[in-house]
């Protein structure tokens, strides 16, 4: 009996800090949308949200950490958008491919929230993003497994690493090394990504998309065609 009733408070105490950390989210959420994360301050979400300065330490490391949870919020476009883009792949080279533009896509359409999630030194290096999607588990309920442990890892060259994983499989990049191919995916899209961020692009999202997907299957080629085939 005595277990019960503590497995029952643990579970409703975990319940109400979800809530509590969704208030925060939604609130900075609300502000990067209306005024920019550079106008982000602790005062102002806890105002929003209803609660003392104070009590946002409870929940968060710091600013940096809520100003990264709240940044994943507007990813949920690209997550929502993806399954219909993995539709269109035939072959575990297509998945990759098809992942990375739909990535483009969203990111350069919103530049400085990609930035905030995976290029800026917030102050906070969390290992994994499981804390958010335990409190918007709904983000990435449409996604495959594979996919859905790439979402809790928040190092881009790790998740290329992950995506590419199926590819490697295909008999055209079984030498490739993979590591090295992830770098380089994630350091032509960062500069793609720095060119918006520094309004020194006259691409729109669409070339910019096609532009980067060009060098990224560009590099494929080339590893492809120095590496033998096993036969």
């Amino acid at each position: 009996m005595e277990k019960k009733t503590n497995e029952r408070r643990m579970k409703n105490k975990e319940i109400q800090t979800k809530r509590i950390m969704s208030y925060f989210i939604d609130a900075t959420a609300k502000i990067i949308e209306e005024e920019g994360i550079e106008h982000v301050t602790i005062r102002k979400v806890a105002d929003a949200a209803g609660y003392n300065s104070a009590t946002i330490y409870n929940y968060f490391e710091d600013l940096s950490h809520l100003i990264l949870f709240a940044s994943l919020k507007f990813l949920k476009k690209y997550t929502d958008a993806l399954p219909q883009y993995l539709s269109k792949a035939k072959t575990p080279l297509d998945r990759y491919f098809l992942i990375w533009e739909c990535f483009c896509k969203h990111s350069f359409e919103s530049p400085h929230i990609y930035f905030a999630v995976f290029s800026s030194d917030l102050g906070v290096h969390p290992d994994d993003l499981s804390d958010y999607y335990d409190v918007y588990p709904a983000d990435i309920l449409n996604l495959p497994q594979d996919l859905k442990d790439m979402f809790l890892e928040p190092n881009i060259t790790k998740r290329t690493r992950m995506a590419l994983k199926k590819a490697v499989d295909d008999s055209r990049l079984h030498h490739v090394e993979v590591d090295q191919i992830a770098e380089t995916h994630y350091l032509i899209w960062q500069g793609m990504l720095t060119l918006f961020i520094n309004n020194r692009s006259t691409y729109s999202v669409q070339e910019a998309t096609d532009r980067t997907m060009e060098h990224i299957k560009r590099t494929m080629i080339h590893l492809d065609a120095e590496k033998p085939r096993v036969t």
